[in-house]
């Protein structure tokens, strides 16, 4: 392991509401990104299941692991890869805290190689928004709960700054987490067609650019219903806000870059834009 070089990979995913075949489609695409050499693969948000109500009964408990966190921990485990895990269902808070009846917190949880979730952030801004779409008006805080705190976890080769979809909007939070330590931001989404299609590069190259960042973006890509279409174009840029990788077309795949630690550290030393700052 060079502590200076990531292989790091995202996986996008079309998933819909059988939790089983979406898990089946991760693994496969665990095995892809592992093939190519990848140390780190982001799922996207909402990888094990989409478009469900009752996600509540498929929460992970307050005790122990549920379906989905066993399913984390022994994948990280057999392909030997740290996985930031999208979000899943939680039936508690990262701190404990007991959802309100008929929610859940959706929740990123980072595995690492043993199988151990070291690190979990739940999502704090909820989309509650009208999109010109098949949907229409969607309301997360019918069915989540919001998360409290900005998180950052140490790895090998860098701390990560989790954050999750509709995040991406708010670049104060992100510049929280570059000021906690993070160097490298996680970002895994569903965004809609029409919102990805107008703002999704833009965001993330901004997001990057802004905290001198690498940016990992597993988006969901295709259509999972009716009225339901997301945009794809998962992701990797770096702190120049050069896109590495991305996925054009729409349907789950994997898209594996380098991430050279030491070449961002001297872009930080050329441009101190942190050390600039006036307020």
């Amino acid at each position: 392991m060079n502590p200076d070089r990531l292989r790091a990979a995202v996986a996008q995913m079309c998933s819909g509401p059988d939790l089983q075949a979406n898990l089946a489609q991760a693994e496969q695409l665990m095995a892809q990104a592992r093939a190519a050499g990848a140390e780190l693969l982001l799922l996207p948000e909402n990888f094990a299941v989409f478009g469900r109500r009752d996600l509540h009964e498929l929460a992970e408990p307050a005790e122990g692991l549920g379906v989905i966190g066993r399913f984390l921990a022994e994948a990280a485990r057999r392909h030997q890869l740290w996985l930031v895990a999208g979000t899943a269902p939680y039936a508690v808070s990262a701190s404990g805290a007991p959802a309100a009846p008929g929610k859940v917190f959706p929740g990123c949880g980072v595995w690492n190689p043993d199988g151990e979730c070291v690190a979990r952030y739940d999502k704090c801004h909820l989309f509650d928004v009208e999109v010109a779409d098949g949907v229409g008006q969607y309301r997360e805080s019918d069915t989540f709960e919001p998360g409290e705190r900005p998180v950052v976890v140490s790895t090998p080769w860098c701390p990560i700054g989790l954050s999750i979809c509709y995040d991406l909007r708010f670049p104060e939070y992100f510049r929280r987490l570059a000021q906690l330590g993070a160097t490298l931001l996680t970002v895994p989404s569903a965004f809609t067609y029409r919102t990805g299609e107008a703002h999704w590069d833009v965001l993330l190259r901004a997001r990057a650019i802004e905290n001198q960042c690498f940016v990992l973006a597993a988006n969901q890509g295709g259509e999972h219903d009716a009225k339901r279409r997301t945009w794809g174009h998962s992701c990797l840029i770096d702190p120049w806000g050069r896109v590495l990788a991305c996925r054009t077309e729409e349907g789950p795949g994997v898209l594996v870059a380098d991430l050279d630690f030491a070449a961002q550290r001297e872009l930080q030393r050329q441009m101190p834009v942190f050390r600039h700052r006036r307020f």
